[in-house]
């Protein structure tokens, strides 16, 4: 059931929310959090409201959506609630703010959240440069975020690391969930050896291989490399130097990877990308702060980005071979350039080199 309530105020909204109580039933019995969602008004709310009620069967939760309109308007609020079958196991409040009101989400949201439950703020899309700053940032014990969406997400990326504050995650975080589970779980099949090398290859704007690579940094205490693939999205490669041999987890189609170690026949195993209700369900089920996200973020500088293909040895084979043509140049040069004096050595030499040559041709024949 949805129900418009065009021109409205939040102390409306929540009379309505009291009656429809009050009509169908105790509707917020079982609600443990309130998910807040700030995005603008346009045609993708839809798949994130889609999203959050995906999540709400696994979590029972108030949604409300702040969906800011064009701040060039006169201020209004267009309320809409949504229940029974078109919310999930939720109740869904959506937001329309315009003009001034676009920035005033804060205070439309306070009057309606859950009392003395958790709550939880996610931007899917833009978010702000510190969202522990920001007015609906401070309502909340867990800030969500997605790198993937920002028109930059390396520069994304970067910007989450610097303001990092307890209980903020990223969806290109979630995103790694099985990537961490099998490869933790390679390492813990013997031999027991340690990685002497990681390499992780992937899209050159993937949030999500960049924050592997962070997470492998952190975890094994070296500087891994970071390639950009050829083909494939997200991430398409990872692999371990140890003695014994490579350790490789290949996913080229983005749906089923191939773990190969020595000594052990190849493996195939479900690495699927994860669609967006999926993270967010995940990241709904814990409250408290991430450590190991955190440690990840602080070991980005350790992450060593180069070009695909390109390695240090193959780097200083290159740089030796053009030293010796150089070098080999340099000689050539000199010897052309020095003036030939009759009855030099150099004249000498060359005569008896002619005829030590033809002595030689001659044997051979």
């Amino acid at each position: 059931m949805i129900i418009d309530l065009p021109a409205t105020t939040t102390s409306q909204v929540n009379s309505k929310l009291v009656h429809l109580r009050e009509q169908g039933g105790a509707n917020t019995i079982g609600r443990v959090l309130t998910l807040v969602i700030v995005t603008d008004d346009d045609q993708r709310t839809e798949e994130v409201i889609d999203a959050a009620n995906h999540a709400s069967r696994e979590h029972p939760c108030r949604v409300i959506v702040l969906a800011r309109g064009a701040k060039k308007a006169a201020p209004r609020l267009d309320a809409q609630i949504r229940v029974g079958g078109d919310a999930g196991a939720s109740e869904v409040i959506v937001l329309r703010l315009y003009g001034a009101l676009a920035n005033e989400g804060a205070s439309c949201v306070v009057p309606l959240l859950l009392p003395d439950a958790p709550v939880v703020a996610w931007w899917p899309f833009e978010a702000p440069d510190v969202p522990a700053d920001d007015s609906i940032g401070r309502l909340a014990t867990r800030r969500i975020t997605d790198s993937a969406t920002a028109r930059n997400p390396t520069k994304a990326l970067v910007a989450r690391a610097q303001s990092y504050r307890p209980g903020d995650t990223d969806l290109a975080w979630t995103r790694l969930t099985l990537w961490r589970a099998v490869l933790a779980s390679a390492l813990d099949l013997p031999p027991y050896e340690r990685v002497s090398a990681a390499t992780v290859a992937g899209e050159g704007d993937s949030p999500s291989a960049d924050l592997l690579a962070a997470w492998l940094a952190a975890r094994l205490r070296m500087p891994v490399q970071r390639l950009k693939a050829r083909y494939g999205e997200g991430i398409v490669k990872v692999e371990f130097q140890r003695r014994s041999g490579p350790v490789e987890l290949h996913r080229p189609d983005g749906t089923v990877g191939e773990l190969t170690q020595p000594g052990q026949p190849p493996r195939r195993v479900a690495l699927q990308r994860r669609p967006v209700r999926d993270c967010i369900a995940e990241e709904l089920r814990r409250l408290d702060a991430d450590e190991i996200y955190e440690q990840a973020l602080k070991a980005l500088p350790k992450v060593e980005r180069r070009a695909r293909g390109t390695s240090t040895a193959r780097k200083n084979g290159t740089n030796a071979a053009a030293a010796r043509k150089s070098s080999s140049s340099s000689s050539t040069t000199a010897a052309n350039e020095t003036p030939a004096k009759s009855g030099s050595p150099a004249k000498n030499t060359t005569a008896k080199t002619a005829k030590t040559t033809k002595t030689k041709a001659g044997a051979r024949s």
